[in-house]
């Protein structure tokens, strides 16, 4: 650039930077400059949380609006969730305070006034998510020239959040479809922070288009982070140490009189050694969350629902018995807007707050300046503890990030398997990955998404009326998601879905959404490719709380938003459940996604049980733990087999192979050994270790079977019942189970993979 970055930008820009006391742009806003204003590029911006990612994007790009105005819509902005929408329009509202630029949210919980207004005068900058995108593409089908024609550019956020996903494969059929409504193709910028293989987002962003992607290399320099792992033992079966009625609720006045002004040593042994006078003996592990989180802003991360909200419900206890404030929040998806927006502006507050979340507050939403990331059990993937890990240490801190991992307590009669502590593993695992090789996943896009394919089908169907055969192939098989479904599968598809009336075929020939299909295309929770699970409402009066899957009957009680709810009522037809709050803990499940792991942390863990390298990061217990599981890998010579014995007649395997490995293995053994050694019986955990009961069978005769794998030219096909139609995805129940069947096998199943780690298993 001739000219300095900062000079180049509108003059509204400039005085914004001067305003909030910028003292420079950052590496990445002066790269995502350069690319913007001196090529006609795609953009993928790949920098770290809090790095400037937002404003690298938004600031050339409007600078550019502002110079040459949008004659439609000039900027789309795709968000993963709602709340990032409400947060970047917040910051965005500001930016553009000075210029004649409006900004609209669009989202299921905008008001249609708003929506009314953009429609009648779209200008400026558009924040949607992909599903209301969807809607917009469906139901304003006629309108899109006019709303989108002068289109210039496409900014998608958190994009290895859509990418290998359906949701990401929907993205990039919308852009296609959006595409041939623009005047010419809008440009692409992608953000994240959370990137292994620049070369697959630089793909995925492209898909559909011949524009180059330029990836600026951006000088992260030496990061400040401090790590520690601890570990905890739970009792059997009880994960929480519930409040003594006498304490429940109490004040001064109204403690027995054994309790008033006892002080240290004067107090029964089950309150020492604790603050104040009404405190009572936590389980360990909730006490040292407790001691780790007490007076900081900290955010606990959960790896479900279930466990945010006993976490949260015991550490609201601990401080009430200690005559603590309440400064506990819970923020995941079954809580309801009102209370996760309280939970957003409670972590912006500059008093200590505390909020236990899923993967809600993985995304780059304004919380303010964390002092603390806890993370309770390990992540799934290096890279969503890079993503919690960036939510902490901004402004030049260090980066504060706490592992806490439990197990249930051993009794003396668990198997081998079952004394290695697994979460421990795959944390030490996770971060010695990143430590070592700076590696983070790759992302591998779903070639056969056959559930998107009606999706997208019923879609264009729906909102451009009567269309030939060959047209709606010409409409949807040109979409770049789609680019490995053959000609035949789509028409033996469009076949059946007319078969089951989701299509009819008019007296011309012609194809038409069916009536069977109206109902579901015209429903609300059609602009979703993900499953919406039909829950209840819980309401405490008038307030809602959140929902939850399945009601109790009336008095009992359950967990949601960190509290005890009683159940009052149940209005069965309005899907209501009336509750009042009361004392003590409870708890609720959620049904869960499964989530995928990669075969090199596996891999990584096994080496962990081998080597003798003493991790800074581990906190006694946690040492201790580690110390006891390499004593028992070298004592059950787990360091030099893959397949030990486990009784007379059952044997474990440990594949160290990831998700997709671990259940093709899984399959080979239901298919081809179970009937050959008279297997009785297959279970595991997955992916860490399969048990096999056999009838009188040996294990050489088990490693033999492994190793003819290694030797077969077995296919994801071969592994796969005729009679099977695995329903993995939302609308996989309107697919022929052929069609199931090959997805299965092609995107699910890893038979090259399993041949390679297999080698090493059996040790050849």
């Amino acid at each position: 650039m001739s000219q300095p970055p900062f000079e180049r930008l509108a003059p509204f820009i400039q005085d914004y930077i001067y305003t909030h006391n910028w003292t420079e742009l950052r590496q990445v806003q002066v790269e995502a400059c350069r690319v913007i204003f001196d090529t006609d590029a795609h953009l993928l911006i790949a920098a770290g949380t809090a790095s400037g990612k937002t404003e690298a994007a938004f600031l050339p790009v409007l600078t550019q609006l502002h110079q040459n105005p949008s004659s439609t819509i000039g900027v789309l902005y795709i968000s993963p969730i709602k709340a990032l929408i409400n947060d970047q329009f917040e910051r965005l509202t500001h930016l553009l305070k000075e210029a004649d630029m409006p900004v609209w949210a669009w989202h299921g919980d905008i008001s249609q006034s708003h929506k009314r207004r953009l429609l009648k005068n779209p200008q400026g900058v558009l924040q949607i998510t992909p599903e209301s995108l969807e809607s917009l593409l469906l139901n304003k089908h006629a309108e899109l020239s006019r709303l989108f024609g002068d289109l210039r550019f496409v900014i998608i956020d958190e994009i290895h959040a859509f990418m290998g996903s359906e949701r990401g494969c929907q993205i990039l059929c919308q852009l296609t479809r959006l595409s041939r409504f623009t005047q010419k193709p809008p440009r692409r910028i992608g953000l994240s922070a959370t990137l292994g293989d620049y070369s697959l987002a630089e793909k995925w962003l492209q898909s559909g288009t011949d524009t180059l992607v330029i990836t600026p290399e951006i000088q992260g320099g030496q990061r400040k982070v401090q790590l520690a792992l601890e570990h905890f033992y739970l009792p059997q079966g009880d994960e929480r140490s519930p409040q003594p009625p006498f304490l429940r609720g109490a004040t001064e006045d109204s403690e027995p009189p054994f309790l008033k002004g006892a002080k240290g040593d004067d107090k029964p042994p089950f309150l020492r050694g604790a603050r104040g006078d009404r405190t009572f003996n936590a389980n360990p592990y909730y006490r040292h969350i407790f001691n780790l989180s007490q007076s900081r802003k900290c955010l606990i991360f959960a790896n479900n629902r279930t466990k945010a909200e006993s976490a949260i419900a015991n550490l609201r206890q601990i401080a009430q018995a200690e005559g603590l404030p309440d400064i506990y929040h819970v923020h995941h998806g079954s809580i309801s807007a009102s209370l996760r927006e309280a939970a957003e502006e409670a972590m912006r507050d500059s008093s200590p707050a505390v909020t236990a979340a899923t993967v809600t507050l993985e995304m780059g939403i304004d919380i303010g300046q964390l002092e603390r990331v806890i993370q309770l059990d390990a992540p799934s993937s290096v890279s969503s503890f890079l993503q919690r890990l960036g939510r902490t240490g901004r402004r030049g801190s260090p980066a504060d990030m706490r592992f806490v991992c439990a197990e249930d307590e051993l009794c003396g009669e668990e198997s081998l398997p079952e004394q290695l502590p697994w979460q421990l593993l795959q944390c030490i695992a996770i971060i010695q990955l990143y430590l070592e090789e700076r590696w983070i996943e790759p992302i591998q896009p779903l070639r056969y998404p056959f559930s998107l394919l009606y999706h997208q089908t019923m879609s264009i169907l729906a909102s451009m009326g009567e269309l030939s055969a060959a047209a709606i192939a010409q409409q949807v098989l040109t979409l770049p998601t789609f680019a490995a479904i053959s000609q035949e599968d789509f028409r033996q598809l469009l076949r059946y879905l007319i078969d089951i009336d989701h299509i009819q075929q008019t007296e011309k020939g012609g194809l038409i959404v069916g009536l069977t299909g109206e109902r579901i295309v015209r429903n609300f929770h059609f602009y979703a490719v993900f499953s919406d699970a039909m829950e209840y409402v819980v309401r405490d009066e008038s307030r809602e709380i959140g929902t939850i899957a399945m009601p109790l009957p009336s008095g009992n009680q359950f967990a949601l938003a960190g509290k005890t709810w009683q159940v009052i009522d149940i209005d069965t037809k309005s899907k209501t459940v009336y509750v009042k709050p009361i004392e003590g803990i409870a708890s609720t499940s959620w049904r869960g996604g499964s989530v995928s792991i990669h075969s090199k942390i596996l891999q990584r863990m096994k080496k962990i049980l081998v080597e003798d390298i003493q991790y800074s990061y581990l906190q006694a217990n946690a040492k201790e733990r580690l110390k006891s599981a390499r004593q028992l890998t070298r004592l059950s010579e787990l360091n030099r087999q893959n397949i030990l014995p486990l009784d007379d007649n059952t044997c474990c395997i440990f594949p160290w192979m990831g998700t997709a490995a671990y259940r093709t293995l899984e399959r080979f053994l239901n298919f081809f050994v179970r009937e050959a050694l008279d297997i009785r019986k297959i279970g595991g955990v997955s992916p860490y270790f399969l048990t096999v009961e056999l009838s009188k069978n040996t294990l050489q005769e088990l490693t033999d079977e492994l190793v003819s794998f290694c030797e077969k030219e077995l296919t994801g096909y071969d592994l796969v019942g005729s009679d099977e139609a695995p329903k993995l995805h939302k609308y996989d129940e309107f697919i022929p189970n052929n069609l199931l069947r090959k997805a299965f096998a092609l995107d699910y199943l890893d038979t090259v993979e399993l041949r390679n780690l297999l080698l090493q298993t059996t040790n050849h």
